[in-house]
């Protein structure tokens, strides 16, 4: 698996943002329903979607003359564990810092 910053930086771009909500929200598709993402070739479009399979993003099945792309879920998952590392780290020290402020609050009010 690709480290995330490759994740993230592949993210990054508006129209493989783009892909991967349409992925997210539709599941499976072949390259061609994906065109319409972003007013661009299918050409760039295969080239997102390759940049995006480098990346871990999306999956790769071939059914005859077409690829089917889907979210790759242990991408998501990745991403996922990351966000929730930070968010209890942030948490915990957002909770700090309203305790702090109430504390003030008390003191000026008694003050």
């Amino acid at each position: 698996m690709p480290p995330l910053t490759t994740t993230f930086a592949a993210l990054g771009d508006p129209v493989r943002f783009a892909i991967a909500e349409r992925l997210l929200k539709q599941g499976a598709m072949p390259a061609g329903k994906l065109r319409d993402v972003a007013d661009i070739s299918a050409p760039a479009i295969s080239r997102h979607l390759r940049v995006m399979r480098k990346a871990g993003i999306v999956t790769q099945e071939v059914n005859g003359t077409r690829r089917i792309y889907a979210i790759d879920p242990s991408a998501v998952a990745r991403i996922d564990a990351w966000l929730k590392l930070h968010r209890d780290f942030w948490a915990a020290g957002l909770d700090r810092l309203a305790q702090v402020q109430t504390l003030d609050k008390d003191q000026d009010g008694r003050s």
